[in-house]
């Protein structure tokens, strides 16, 4: 089915993207897993292309186009690329939408032309150890040093499971601000790389998405000045569920164009690989299996592709971002499954692609809100 959601400049931009990830992504990738992190010049590179930013205004360095279909082109194209280690969408579909709604005018000068020349490389601190995706449960705490306005926070506390924490020069963190105020007890504050007291951890070793570095940061009487603070106190609460529906569709875009990816190679795999003297292909096993798989990522398309529509309009609901989320992410761990099955023994080797796309799909049901709480979200939202 014929997609219907792209003209002729978003093509454009996808042949760019490609044509940078074949130079630019392809020929590293593996060396970058090895390493546990990709390199800063990629970021750099990616910033001189033009691919960080797309939505920040021209006057700020960005692309000037507030336009999501653009996101969904660079999170396809990595997700197809096998690109896990590359923090591009964390960098543009999370983080870009609090500073462009929330930083004031000098906070944008300051940050935002390095956000899109990839000098400046971002990431966002909630989850906790012991919190995962209970965000209610933070307990990294910020108090004034002093009484007016323009005082200081004194930050502690600790966080995990941070994508790009390695390499990030600004985190935004949230934090407890007044631990009496309710739901107005967290507040977003913008920490930068060389305050003293910010500790990068380990970089986590994880069953996929080896590429990608993820840490621990720990904040010990961190002083984050009073113009470091992301819109209003109290508010942090109601910005995360702001932009969460966001993220979560992020994450249902890649988790497709993954199924689609892993897929296609399989029916590569299945035309040329043969058994008892004709192509795997030529079971009625083997096309079953692939005709269910493709119809499975053919009617989510359908919904994913909707789901882009509505963020444009913004009209996107908190509880289809999370249908998308969930339902995508789930369809691309039975897909990776059912698809190394097909590759046989030679699925089970890392040197095959489907190996690595097996491995590096496990976290999509886990991060920016597990499987169940994306339903519970869609239970309240049916039932109250």
């Amino acid at each position: 089915m014929e997609r219907v959601i792209f003209d002729t400049e978003h093509e454009a931009f996808r042949d760019m993207v490609r044509d940078f990830l074949g130079r630019e992504v392809t020929p590293h990738h593996e060396q970058w897993e090895r390493d546990g992190i990709v390199s800063r010049e990629l970021w750099l590179a990616g910033g001189k292309a033009g691919l960080l930013g797309t939505d920040v205004p021209e006057a700020y360095g960005g692309g000037g186009v507030a336009d999501f279909r653009f996101n969904a082109i660079m999170s396809e194209e990595l997700s197809r690329a096998g690109a896990s280690g590359v923090g591009f969408p964390l960098h543009n579909d999370v983080i870009a939408p609090y500073l462009l709604r929330l930083c004031s005018e000098e906070q944008r000068q300051r940050w935002l032309p390095g956000f899109c020349s990839g000098e400046l490389i971002t990431a966002i601190a909630m989850t906790e150890p012991g919190t995962g995706s209970d965000l209610q449960g933070i307990r990294t705490s910020a108090v004034r040093d002093g009484s007016g306005p323009d005082a200081d926070w004194i930050l502690n506390g600790q966080k995990t499971f941070i994508s790009n924490g390695i390499l990030a020069d600004l985190v935004i963190v949230v934090a407890r601000t007044d631990p009496d105020a309710g739901s107005q007890r967290f507040s977003l504050l913008v920490v930068e790389r060389d305050m003293p007291g910010v500790e990068r951890g380990r970089n986590l070793d994880k069953l996929g998405m080896h590429a990608q570095d993820t840490a621990e940061l720990s904040f010990t009487e961190v002083r984050v000045p009073a113009g470091n603070v992301l819109g209003e106190l109290g508010q942090g609460f109601g910005y995360l569920m702001q932009n969460l529906p966001r993220e979560r569709l992020s994450i249902a875009v890649s988790s497709l164009a993954g199924a689609e990816a892993a897929l296609s190679m399989t029916i590569d795999y299945c035309k040329q690989r043969s058994a008892f003297g004709r192509p795997i292909a030529g079971f009625q096993n083997t096309r079953f299996e692939l005709a269910e798989m493709a119809t499975e990522a053919a009617v989510t398309r359908s919904f994913v592709d909707r789901c882009i529509t509505e963020l444009n309009a913004g009209t996107l609901s908190s509880s289809d971002a999370a249908m998308a989320k969930w339902w995508s992410s789930e369809m691309l761990k039975r897909t990776v499954d059912r698809c190394l099955q097909l590759h046989g023994g030679y699925g089970y080797m890392t040197e095959y692609p489907i190996a690595k796309a097996y491995l590096d799909a496990r976290v999509q049901t886990i991060y920016g809100g597990t499987t169940e709480i994306m339903k519970e979200i869609i239970g309240r939202t049916l039932v109250g």
